[in-house]
């Protein structure tokens, strides 16, 4: 390795907890739901199973990769082996622009379940609209200190917050499930299978806008790739912990959502309801089994929301560091504490990008913290399915195309179902062209990735240093003289 050198000391369930507390399974099924039901209606869960598919087949490219390279970079490596720096410049930018988003985004969630959780305890009632964005912006605070520690102290402390109120979702949803099908649930509710089916009038578009809601709630499923370099095991551990969170995830949001969706009723009422909520698990668990159930559900939802963010900022601050340390990056960003093991600069600045995004939206738009929500998702899964598309070429390249091929022709039908399922969904999003508010969310991706591109083009001795340093890396080199 060249420079500075992160410690590995990662296990696979580490390596777990921090894809699982990415993805924030507990976080997701309370909030996301409501996007995709704002496009689809009823069919929250069909749009979730589209996105496990899909989610599936990219999950193939991670693993396959990471069984070759190990790289703190994530995509940037990954992509940068295979499709040549400049590329790969592009998507580590693309993925560093997700994550410090869903910082954002997983911020603001820990806010909004935080302000509803003390309205209803009545510790902070008649709340101002700002009070999610106070306890968000403070929660950040939080994540800061603890993702400049030790990645094992914070990977496990992931891992712990996930389990415990995962395992309490599907209690309640099991207990939700057999009251519908008993018929002793409130207002009459029962099984309905229609969630799984597209209401009348619901065009092909706008079932691909809920699908960018399904992926929201998948990213971060690949962020163990980020612990390339500080895994015990990389090429083993790296990739059944990708793979490991991508299947639970599907059956996981499918189940649920599927729950949800029936547990708050299919008719315009239910989902009036549903879409209104604060929590929807917290709604539905006060509901369903008692009050104390569901205001549980919402303080784990705000924890596992705090997790995500913590997530975001771990695996942010590695991508930075790893394209600092290549020269991409600015120089102060290129340094890891030798006390802590970890990058403290490049931790502490994508952590203030996440403040400055929050501030802006606070004091600048004077939006709501559930529109703050809702914009950096949706621009932060736009951008990340440009970084996905990447990774999917690359690794298509390099498996199917090069001398030295070290799986079945056949497989190549997986990256390829993959590329189009993400081109389509990109398409969906952009054609036709989304009128008000969310018209700005393609543009504003758009100039994310922009702004990566001119950076590249503006800097071709950095990037050749990148493209030399990248070959040089340990993970990288020797795979891509086989593979050559």
């Amino acid at each position: 390795m060249n420079g500075a050198q992160l410690r590995r000391e990662v296990s696979v369930w580490e390596a777990i907890g921090i894809s699982l507390a990415l993805m924030a399974p507990s976080m997701a099924v309370n909030i996301n739901p409501q996007g995709t039901a704002g496009a689809v209606g009823r069919a929250v869960p069909l749009a979730f199973a589209l996105a496990t598919v899909g989610v599936l087949l990219i999950g193939y490219t991670f693993v396959r990769l990471c069984q070759r390279f190990h790289h703190a970079g994530s995509v940037y490596g990954f992509v940068g082996a295979t499709l040549g720096p400049r590329l790969g410049v592009v998507a580590g930018w693309a993925l560093l622009g997700t994550y410090v988003l869903y910082g954002v985004v997983t911020s603001t969630a820990a806010g909004i379940f935080g302000a509803t959780f003390l309205d209803s305890f009545g510790i902070w009632t008649h709340q101002p609209p700002w009070a999610g964005f106070l306890i968000g912006a403070v929660a950040l605070i939080g994540v800061y200190l603890l993702a400049i520690g030790s990645v094992r102290g914070a990977t496990r402390i992931l891992l712990s917050i996930e389990s415990v109120t995962v395992a309490l979702i599907l209690v309640v949803a099991v207990v939700i499930l057999v009251r519908l099908a008993s018929g002793t649930a409130p207002q009459g509710h029962t099984v309905d299978f229609s969630v799984f089916t597209v209401p009348r009038g619901t065009g092909v578009s706008a079932v691909f806008l809920g699908v960018v809601f399904g992926f929201l709630s998948f990213a971060g499923f690949e962020a163990a790739s980020t612990l390339g370099e500080e895994a015990r095991k990389p090429r083993r551990d790296i990739p059944r912990a990708i793979l490991g969170t991508a299947v639970f995830g599907g059956l996981y949001f499918v189940f649920v959502t599927a729950v949800e969706v029936m547990g708050f009723g299919t008719d315009d009422k239910g989902m009036s309801a549903f879409t209104g909520s604060g929590s929807l698990l917290g709604d539905l668990g006060s509901q369903y089994l008692a009050r104390w159930v569901g205001e549980v559900i919402t303080i784990g939802a705000a924890i596992s929301a705090f997790g995500c963010a913590l997530a975001c900022a771990v695996a942010a601050g590695r991508l930075l560091f790893a394209l600092s340390r290549d020269g991409v990056g600015l120089a102060a960003f290129n340094k890891v504490s030798p006390n802590r093991g970890t990058p403290v600069h490049a931790t502490a600045a994508v952590v203030i990008g996440m403040w400055v995004v929050v501030g802006a939206i606070w004091f600048g738009l004077g939006a709501r913290p559930f529109d703050l929500f809702v914009a950096s998702g949706t621009i932060g899964t736009l951008i990340l399915l440009v970084a996905y598309a990447l990774a999917t070429i690359g690794a298509t390249k390099l498996l199917f195309f090069s001398t030295h091929r070290e799986v079945a022709v056949w497989e190549i039908v997986v990256p390829t179902l993959a590329l189009l399922l993400i081109g389509y969904t990109l398409f969906r999003n952009t054609w036709p062209y989304p009128t008000g508010a969310a018209g700005a969310y393609p543009a504003l991706a758009a100039v994310w990735l922009l702004v990566g591109v001119v950076w590249v083009l503006a800097r071709p001795a950095a990037t050749r240093r990148a493209g030399r340093l990248l070959i040089a890396d340990e993970g990288l080199s020797t795979q891509l003289r086989t593979a050559r």
